[in-house]
């Protein structure tokens, strides 16, 4: 873990992490109500502030374009390779946007990158509102906001541990999950009320409105330089092989990537919903079931962020990523197990708050233990492994569902994450042995 930020930091980002009096009277309720310490600091609740207004109106843009391709095509086919056209820039850059952040002055790339996504939300509408109805306009423009999505999330992650003392780091990003994941929830329901009352093209502008706060919140923002003298200068390739070497170098780092990539190629079983909604929970009603299959993991996380009190204060950081982890397979193997809907929905929502846990100290252990000069490139491979997983684990469980059936395949693979990430800690005890 770097130590040396407290001592070499300074101005208005110092005075942000001021360490706040931690208060003494968390009775009742208040020990496993959400963790709200990091929202005392001025710097992180602009930030986060931001993400509340924006993560709603990226959803609209996230529902309104499979929509609009849809309607132009009446082909579920091109939506599934829009979504494809979008995955390559996200990927590449995501790496590189890694490296860039960690060049420059992060909040400088925060507002170029915010800016960017904006004015292609703004693209989205004119497009839209002139009835363009070109699928492969559509397309570039997606790689285009994907492109700028992947520059900015690892400079917004990484700025993090800038804004918060180490030690606030879960509740930080258990605040920042638990926003993501309420989006995930209520953008898709707010578009699909607001398509018939206000149209398709609004929904853009929505978007593109509300991105207008999060530039204003990131102007607010201290300057985010790098802290190193040795801070890499350029942000090329070489640079992002650095970044994969220290992962390498540096095991704790490895094994939470490991860790995720364990939980979501054999655990995660969105692949197979519809399957599942179509045969195993069909007296319940197709489109019931395969709404709820999809919500479920969602709300659960949502439920675990709104709880973190419960979990934000541990310091065993690496014991509760394992934890985690053997908690979502041991919830997915028994929805793979479940006959009853409602079980299954239990289940799903139980593997949501694991997944919450799991992620909040994959970051935590992701921004303490890498130094600054290190961060931004750890949070792009981390964005690239979130990305990535789920997308193999459709394959994976597409193709094993085909031909075992889908409840085999989800439960077996709940029973190989559990059997996984025990055997990755027996064997590589740097993990479970990670403190704070």
């Amino acid at each position: 873990m770097d130590t040396s930020e407290s001592s070499t930091d300074s101005g208005p980002a110092a005075q942000d992490r001021t360490p706040a009096p931690e208060r003494a009277d968390r009775r009742g309720w208040r020990r496993w109500a959400m963790d709200t310490r990091p929202l005392r600091r001025p710097a992180y609740r602009r930030l986060w502030s931001s993400t509340v207004v924006t993560t709603v109106g990226s959803q609209l843009t996230a529902v309104a374009v499979p929509k609009q391709i849809y309607d132009i095509t009446g082909s579920s086919a091109w939506v599934g390779y829009a979504s494809l056209a979008g995955l390559l820039p996200l990927v590449v850059f995501a790496l590189w946007g890694g490296a860039i952040a960690d060049s420059m002055d992060r909040r400088k790339l925060l507002l170029i990158t915010n800016s960017g996504i904006a004015v292609t939300s703004l693209l989205f509408w004119i497009q839209a509102v002139t009835g363009l109805d070109s699928v492969l306009v559509l397309m570039a423009l997606l790689a285009l906001q994907q492109a700028f999505f992947g520059l900015n999330s690892p400079a917004r992650s990484a700025s993090i541990a800038r804004l918060v003392p180490a030690e606030e780091l879960p509740a930080a990003n258990a605040l920042g999950a638990t926003v993501m994941q309420t989006g995930l929830v209520m953008g898709p329901l707010l578009a699909g009320v607001l398509i018939p009352v206000v149209g398709l093209p609004e929904l853009y502008l929505i978007d593109a409105l509300a991105l207008c706060f999060t530039v204003w919140a990131v102007v607010r923002l201290p300057a985010l330089p790098p802290l190193t003298e040795g801070a890499a200068q350029r942000a090329g390739w070489r640079e992002v092989v650095a970044g994969f070497r220290y992962i390498s170098a540096h095991k704790v780092l490895l094994l939470s990537f490991l860790a995720d990539i364990i939980a979501m190629v054999f655990g995660m079983p969105r692949a197979l919903f519809p399957q599942l909604a179509t045969h195993t929970y069909a007296p319940y009603g197709e489109g019931l079931a395969l709404g709820l299959l999809f919500a479920a993991i969602p709300i659960g996380a949502m439920i675990g962020g709104l709880m973190s009190g419960t979990f934000s204060r541990a310091r065993r950081h690496g014991l509760m990523v394992i934890v985690a982890v053997a908690a979502w397979g041991a919830a997915i193997t028994g929805f793979g197990l479940s006959t009853s809907l409602w079980v299954a929905v239990a289940f799903l929502a139980a593997a949501g708050i694991a997944d919450m846990v799991s992620s909040v100290f994959r970051v935590a252990i992701l921004l303490s233990a890498a130094t600054d000069e290190m961060r931004g490139r750890m949070q792009g491979v981390f964005t690239v492994v979130v990305v990535g997983g789920p997308r193999l684990a459709d394959v994976l469980h597409g193709t094993v569902g085909s031909a075992l059936g889908a409840r085999a395949a989800v439960a077996g693979g709940g029973l190989l994450v559990i059997a996984a990430v025990l055997g990755l800690a027996a064997v590589t005890p740097a993990l479970r042995r990670y403190t704070i």
